[in-house]
């Protein structure tokens, strides 16, 4: 984490630095390091693999609430501390296959950091949901088809490989939320936020006022509205979809609450109000599919055995229709995916560069070219 590529000096030097470039990694990744700490033993693999799989199966199955309820790593991370000093002590240390490439132990001594560090790797792995899920769940529950989830895990896990040495590797490719879990394998401390807060709730009181006005609903529900004068003091609430605020840089908290006040509070009530597309038809704020005529869209019903668009039945339904909001934030979505070649290009495209020149003439040399 502390190596930095500087700059190729020919066709196979590289400068390296002790010190990162970027200093709240520099201050909070230790750069020394102990080569007799066990790091993958027993204990590791069993906690680790609990870890993944408790983590991956309760974080889905609560992805599909309206509101996901989200069980980070930093949980496990804090919760096999006792376990893993539990093991050390009952766990025998007898040595088994001594004197071959085999050996092994049960118990190599008391549980450590780099123990510590890999089961947490183990909770990453499993903590975040996968939202092609929600598809082949769909498919699976209305249209009675199975389709494998192995095709697009390969195919997720043959980029994560490709973009290693460009997104994993440099010291500059660094994830805020990810000190947050270094820090507190130093620290051991993150447990107020994460746990007490997580037992709040959130309200929308200015629905209370006139709970039967379909206005006061879209201006203040915090579900179904714009959500004025509604605050959240539940921790779900506030990192469900993007994570921990505490973790994340002042510039990038700022650019989400910039970009979601002009898209909740600026363009969808001037396009709802001013009826753009009769958008007055359909709910202001809604993930659901609609006719012309508002009513919801029986999307079962356009799909015929063979998984493929009825054209007559579609043609007698008509076109699909959707709420403002989701309208504008789903035309967003796509238009984010230019904005961050743009952004990778603008701000990083000589570091991307650099590093495409090192991994050419670093493969020349391997080759002996």
């Amino acid at each position: 984490m502390g190596e930095v590529f500087d700059g190729i000096e020919d066709e196979y030097s590289l400068e390296v630095k002790e010190e990162c470039l970027i200093k709240q990694v520099d201050l909070t990744v230790p750069k020394t390091d102990d080569p007799t700490m066990p790091a993958v033993t027993f204990r590791m693999w069993v906690l680790g693999v609990a870890a993944c799989v408790i983590l991956s199966f309760v974080n889905q199955f609560f992805w599909y609430r309206k509101m996901p309820l989200s069980v980070s790593s930093i949980s496990a991370q804090i919760a096999v501390v006792p376990i893993g000093h539990f093991m050390a002590k009952v766990l025998p240390k007898d040595v088994f296959f001594k004197g071959t490439r085999f050996e092994f132990t049960m118990n190599p001594g008391p549980f450590n950091m780099k123990e510590h560090v890999l089961i947490t790797i183990f909770a990453n792995s499993g903590a975040g949901s996968v939202y092609a899920t929600h598809i082949l769940s769909a498919v699976r529950l209305y249209y009675k088809r199975s389709l494998t989830f192995l095709p697009a895990f390969i195919v997720m896990v043959r980029w994560a490989g490709l973009f290693r040495k460009y997104l994993v590797e440099p010291g500059e490719m660094w994830w805020p939320s990810n000190l947050v879990q270094v820090a507190l394998f130093q620290l051991a401390y993150c447990v107020f936020p994460v746990y007490f807060f997580v037992i709040i709730t959130s309200f929308s009181w200015v629905c209370w006022i006139a709970p039967k006005s379909v206005l006061v609903h879209q201006l203040g529900s915090g579900l179904q509205g714009l959500g004025i004068g509604s605050f959240g003091i539940d921790w779900s609430t506030i990192s469900s979809y993007l994570g921990s605020p505490l973790a994340s840089p002042w510039f990038a908290t700022a650019n989400v609450a910039v970009g979601f006040f002009l898209v909740m509070y600026v363009m969808t009530p001037i396009t709802y109000w001013f009826n753009v597309y009769n958008a007055k038809t359909f709910p202001i704020y809604s993930n659901g599919l609609y006719t012309t005529n508002g009513s919801e869209y029986d999307i079962l019903s356009i799909i015929n055995s063979h998984f493929h668009l009825d054209r007559a039945t579609y043609a007698q339904m008509g076109p699909v229709h959707l709420s403002t909001f989701f309208a504008m934030t789903y035309g967003l979505g796509f238009a984010t995916l230019g904005a961050t070649l743009v952004h990778v290009l603008l701000f990083s495209g000589r570091l991307f560069a650099n590093q495409s020149k090192f991994l050419y003439f670093a493969s020349g040399a391997s080759n002996g070219n």
